[in-house]
Protein backbone atom coordinates (compact mmCIF):
# COMPACT_ATOMS: atom_id res chain seq x y z
CA UNK A 1 0.00 0.00 0.00
CA UNK A 2 1.68 3.58 -1.12
CA UNK A 3 0.34 5.45 1.70
CA UNK A 4 1.36 5.86 5.14
CA UNK A 5 -0.89 6.97 7.38
CA UNK A 6 -4.90 6.52 6.63
CA UNK A 7 -7.93 7.24 8.07
CA UNK A 8 -10.60 5.16 6.00
CA UNK A 9 -14.31 4.53 6.08
CA UNK A 10 -15.76 0.54 5.63
CA UNK A 11 -16.90 -2.10 6.96
CA UNK A 12 -16.55 -5.85 7.59
CA UNK A 13 -18.49 -8.41 5.29
CA UNK A 14 -18.61 -12.09 5.01
CA UNK A 15 -18.39 -13.73 1.50
CA UNK A 16 -19.10 -16.98 0.52
CA UNK A 17 -18.02 -19.48 -1.96
CA UNK A 18 -19.19 -18.01 -5.06
CA UNK A 19 -18.46 -14.58 -3.42
CA UNK A 20 -21.89 -13.50 -2.61
CA UNK A 21 -21.91 -11.07 0.56
CA UNK A 22 -23.87 -12.99 4.02
CA UNK A 23 -27.09 -12.32 5.40
CA UNK A 24 -26.62 -9.24 7.86
CA UNK A 25 -27.69 -11.41 10.57
CA UNK A 26 -24.92 -13.89 9.94
CA UNK A 27 -22.04 -11.24 9.54
CA UNK A 28 -23.01 -9.62 12.93
CA UNK A 29 -23.55 -12.26 14.73
CA UNK A 30 -19.76 -13.78 13.65
CA UNK A 31 -18.62 -10.10 14.24
CA UNK A 32 -20.01 -10.43 17.67
CA UNK A 33 -18.60 -13.89 18.67
CA UNK A 34 -15.36 -12.68 17.15
CA UNK A 35 -15.27 -9.85 19.38
CA UNK A 36 -15.96 -12.18 22.58
CA UNK A 37 -13.97 -15.34 22.08
CA UNK A 38 -10.12 -15.02 22.75
CA UNK A 39 -9.49 -18.56 20.71
CA UNK A 40 -7.86 -17.89 16.81
CA UNK A 41 -10.76 -17.83 14.59
CA UNK A 42 -10.47 -18.03 10.76
CA UNK A 43 -10.56 -14.33 8.67
CA UNK A 44 -13.79 -14.99 7.44
CA UNK A 45 -14.45 -11.37 7.88
CA UNK A 46 -13.18 -9.09 5.14
CA UNK A 47 -12.91 -5.49 5.17
CA UNK A 48 -14.04 -3.21 2.82
CA UNK A 49 -13.99 0.48 2.08
CA UNK A 50 -15.76 3.00 0.76
CA UNK A 51 -13.93 6.82 1.63
CA UNK A 52 -10.64 8.45 2.82
CA UNK A 53 -10.95 10.78 5.10
CA UNK A 54 -7.40 11.47 5.82
CA UNK A 55 -4.28 10.36 3.83
CA UNK A 56 -0.52 11.09 5.03
CA UNK A 57 -1.23 14.32 6.79
CA UNK A 58 -3.74 15.84 4.66
CA UNK A 59 -7.43 15.80 5.91
CA UNK A 60 -9.97 15.16 3.00
CA UNK A 61 -13.00 15.79 4.83
CA UNK A 62 -14.35 18.99 3.24
CA UNK A 63 -12.78 17.34 -0.42
CA UNK A 64 -15.73 16.65 -2.80
CA UNK A 65 -16.55 12.68 -3.44
CA UNK A 66 -14.96 12.37 -6.02
CA UNK A 67 -11.17 13.48 -5.14
CA UNK A 68 -11.46 11.46 -2.08
CA UNK A 69 -12.66 8.18 -4.11
CA UNK A 70 -9.60 8.94 -6.71
CA UNK A 71 -7.21 9.20 -3.69
CA UNK A 72 -8.87 6.18 -2.11
CA UNK A 73 -8.68 4.33 -5.56
CA UNK A 74 -4.38 4.87 -5.81
CA UNK A 75 -3.97 4.30 -1.82
CA UNK A 76 -5.54 0.57 -2.04
CA UNK A 77 -5.72 -2.31 -3.27
CA UNK A 78 -8.71 -2.92 -5.35
CA UNK A 79 -10.22 -6.07 -3.34
CA UNK A 80 -9.90 -3.97 -0.12
CA UNK A 81 -13.00 -1.49 -2.06
CA UNK A 82 -16.40 -1.00 -2.26
CA UNK A 83 -17.72 -1.71 -5.84
CA UNK A 84 -18.44 1.67 -7.27
CA UNK A 85 -20.26 2.58 -10.22
CA UNK A 86 -20.93 5.97 -11.67
CA UNK A 87 -24.25 6.62 -12.70
CA UNK A 88 -26.08 9.14 -14.74
CA UNK A 89 -29.97 9.05 -15.03
CA UNK A 90 -33.04 6.76 -13.91
CA UNK A 91 -33.07 4.14 -16.45
CA UNK A 92 -29.40 3.62 -15.01
CA UNK A 93 -30.09 3.65 -11.50
CA UNK A 94 -32.62 1.02 -11.90
CA UNK A 95 -30.15 -1.14 -13.87
CA UNK A 96 -27.59 -0.63 -11.16
CA UNK A 97 -29.94 -1.19 -8.60
CA UNK A 98 -31.20 -4.40 -10.51
CA UNK A 99 -27.62 -5.55 -10.83
CA UNK A 100 -27.04 -5.10 -7.24
CA UNK A 101 -29.93 -7.11 -6.06
CA UNK A 102 -29.22 -10.09 -8.18
CA UNK A 103 -25.68 -9.90 -6.71
CA UNK A 104 -26.63 -10.49 -3.16
CA UNK A 105 -26.58 -7.33 -2.03
CA UNK A 106 -29.36 -5.61 0.40
CA UNK A 107 -29.44 -2.47 -2.33
CA UNK A 108 -27.56 0.14 -3.13
CA UNK A 109 -26.11 3.78 -1.66
CA UNK A 110 -26.67 6.45 -3.88
CA UNK A 111 -24.12 9.72 -3.25
CA UNK A 112 -23.09 13.07 -4.51
CA UNK A 113 -20.03 12.92 -7.08
CA UNK A 114 -19.93 16.46 -5.31
CA UNK A 115 -20.50 16.41 -1.77
CA UNK A 116 -18.42 16.60 1.29
CA UNK A 117 -17.73 13.74 3.95
CA UNK A 118 -20.33 14.47 6.83
CA UNK A 119 -18.68 13.25 9.91
CA UNK A 120 -21.22 11.29 12.22
CA UNK A 121 -24.22 11.49 10.37
CA UNK A 122 -25.72 10.26 7.26
CA UNK A 123 -26.81 13.18 5.44
CA UNK A 124 -28.98 14.74 2.71
CA UNK A 125 -25.60 14.23 -0.27
CA UNK A 126 -26.78 10.30 0.08
CA UNK A 127 -29.06 7.82 0.22
CA UNK A 128 -29.92 4.30 0.95
CA UNK A 129 -31.99 2.41 -1.68
CA UNK A 130 -33.20 -1.41 -0.32
CA UNK A 131 -36.43 -3.03 -2.27
CA UNK A 132 -39.31 -3.25 -0.03
CA UNK A 133 -40.53 -6.33 0.76
CA UNK A 134 -44.34 -6.36 1.84
CA UNK A 135 -46.56 -9.16 3.45
CA UNK A 136 -49.93 -9.30 4.41
CA UNK A 137 -50.25 -10.04 8.08
CA UNK A 138 -52.69 -10.55 11.09
CA UNK A 139 -52.72 -8.66 14.43
CA UNK A 140 -52.45 -10.88 17.17
CA UNK A 141 -52.33 -8.62 20.33
CA UNK A 142 -51.16 -4.62 20.85
CA UNK A 143 -49.44 -2.91 23.72
CA UNK A 144 -50.47 0.02 25.34
CA UNK A 145 -48.58 3.26 24.27
CA UNK A 146 -46.33 5.34 26.29
CA UNK A 147 -45.40 8.85 26.45
CA UNK A 148 -47.69 10.66 23.48
CA UNK A 149 -48.94 7.54 22.25
CA UNK A 150 -50.19 6.82 26.03
CA UNK A 151 -53.79 5.64 25.77
CA UNK A 152 -53.15 4.59 22.32
CA UNK A 153 -52.96 0.58 21.70
CA UNK A 154 -49.86 0.77 19.72
CA UNK A 155 -47.33 -1.88 19.68
CA UNK A 156 -48.75 -4.22 17.37
CA UNK A 157 -47.86 -8.20 17.60
CA UNK A 158 -48.08 -9.88 13.90
CA UNK A 159 -48.67 -13.12 12.81
CA UNK A 160 -48.83 -15.06 9.73
CA UNK A 161 -51.04 -17.93 8.89
CA UNK A 162 -50.21 -21.77 9.13
CA UNK A 163 -51.92 -23.41 6.30
CA UNK A 164 -51.72 -26.55 8.05
CA UNK A 165 -53.16 -26.01 11.46
CA UNK A 166 -54.88 -22.71 10.63
CA UNK A 167 -53.19 -20.83 13.42
CA UNK A 168 -51.15 -18.19 13.43
CA UNK A 169 -47.40 -17.37 14.11
CA UNK A 170 -46.03 -14.82 15.56
CA UNK A 171 -43.33 -12.87 13.44
CA UNK A 172 -42.59 -9.59 15.61
CA UNK A 173 -43.83 -6.40 16.77
CA UNK A 174 -43.86 -3.00 15.66
CA UNK A 175 -45.27 0.57 16.12
CA UNK A 176 -43.25 2.40 12.91
CA UNK A 177 -45.45 3.97 10.44
CA UNK A 178 -48.71 4.41 12.34
CA UNK A 179 -50.17 8.21 12.32
CA UNK A 180 -52.02 9.37 14.89
CA UNK A 181 -55.34 8.33 12.93
CA UNK A 182 -54.21 5.19 12.65
CA UNK A 183 -54.15 5.03 16.23
CA UNK A 184 -57.46 6.44 16.84
CA UNK A 185 -58.68 3.44 14.39
CA UNK A 186 -57.21 0.30 15.45
CA UNK A 187 -57.39 1.06 19.03
CA UNK A 188 -61.23 1.62 18.82
CA UNK A 189 -61.28 -1.31 16.52
CA UNK A 190 -58.90 -3.79 18.79
CA UNK A 191 -60.57 -3.13 21.54
CA UNK A 192 -63.96 -4.32 20.12
CA UNK A 193 -61.74 -7.80 19.25
CA UNK A 194 -60.11 -8.22 22.61
CA UNK A 195 -60.70 -11.82 24.35
CA UNK A 196 -57.92 -11.28 27.25
CA UNK A 197 -55.58 -8.33 28.23
CA UNK A 198 -53.83 -7.04 31.49
CA UNK A 199 -51.84 -3.37 32.34
CA UNK A 200 -49.81 -3.90 29.28
CA UNK A 201 -51.43 -6.20 26.29
CA UNK A 202 -54.69 -6.63 24.73
CA UNK A 203 -54.76 -9.82 23.06
CA UNK A 204 -57.40 -10.05 20.07
CA UNK A 205 -59.43 -11.95 17.82
CA UNK A 206 -57.33 -13.04 14.87
CA UNK A 207 -59.63 -10.66 12.26
CA UNK A 208 -57.33 -7.61 11.60
CA UNK A 209 -54.98 -8.01 8.19
CA UNK A 210 -52.23 -5.45 8.24
CA UNK A 211 -50.07 -4.65 5.26
CA UNK A 212 -46.16 -4.54 7.13
CA UNK A 213 -43.26 -3.10 4.48
CA UNK A 214 -39.61 -4.77 5.69
CA UNK A 215 -36.06 -4.85 5.15
CA UNK A 216 -35.93 -8.73 5.14
CA UNK A 217 -36.48 -11.75 7.18
CA UNK A 218 -33.91 -13.33 9.30
CA UNK A 219 -33.51 -16.76 11.89
CA UNK A 220 -35.06 -16.07 15.22
CA UNK A 221 -35.27 -18.25 18.40
CA UNK A 222 -37.42 -16.01 19.94
CA UNK A 223 -40.43 -16.61 17.59
CA UNK A 224 -42.10 -20.62 17.58
CA UNK A 225 -42.06 -19.91 13.77
CA UNK A 226 -38.16 -19.29 13.43
CA UNK A 227 -37.79 -16.42 11.77
CA UNK A 228 -38.70 -12.86 12.46
CA UNK A 229 -39.11 -9.85 10.32
CA UNK A 230 -36.40 -7.03 9.83
CA UNK A 231 -37.34 -3.09 10.33
CA UNK A 232 -40.99 -4.12 9.98
CA UNK A 233 -43.20 -0.47 9.26
CA UNK A 234 -47.25 0.00 8.99
CA UNK A 235 -48.32 0.77 5.47
CA UNK A 236 -51.63 0.32 5.61
CA UNK A 237 -54.75 -2.25 7.28
CA UNK A 238 -56.39 -4.31 4.61
CA UNK A 239 -59.87 -4.40 5.53
CA UNK A 240 -61.17 -5.63 1.86
CA UNK A 241 -59.10 -9.26 3.20
CA UNK A 242 -59.93 -11.59 5.56
CA UNK A 243 -57.27 -13.52 8.02
CA UNK A 244 -57.82 -16.52 6.28
CA UNK A 245 -56.41 -14.13 3.08
CA UNK A 246 -53.62 -13.35 4.79
CA UNK A 247 -50.10 -14.10 4.00
CA UNK A 248 -48.74 -17.88 5.51
CA UNK A 249 -45.56 -18.57 7.39
CA UNK A 250 -44.52 -20.52 4.08
CA UNK A 251 -44.43 -17.00 2.38
CA UNK A 252 -42.40 -15.80 5.04
CA UNK A 253 -40.24 -18.98 5.37
CA UNK A 254 -39.47 -18.46 1.42
CA UNK A 255 -38.15 -15.32 1.64
CA UNK A 256 -36.13 -16.00 4.62
CA UNK A 257 -34.49 -19.04 2.17
CA UNK A 258 -34.13 -16.99 -0.85
CA UNK A 259 -31.93 -14.36 0.85
CA UNK A 260 -29.80 -17.17 2.91
CA UNK A 261 -29.37 -19.15 0.04
CA UNK A 262 -28.45 -15.86 -1.98
CA UNK A 263 -25.26 -15.24 0.76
Amino acid sequence: MPAHTVVLDGEAMGLDEAGRPWAFQKTSSRAARRRSSSEAQPAELRPFFFDLLHLDGADLIDAPARERWAALTAALPADLLVTRTEISGVAAAERAFAAAVDAGQEGLVIKSLDAPYDVGRRGAAWVKVKPRHTLDLVVLAAEWGHGRRRGWLSNLHLGARDPETGEFVMLGKTFKGLTDEMLRWQTERLRALAVEQDDWVVAVRPELVVEIAFDGVQTSPRYPGGVALRFARVLRYREDKTAAEADTINDVRAIHTGRVAGG
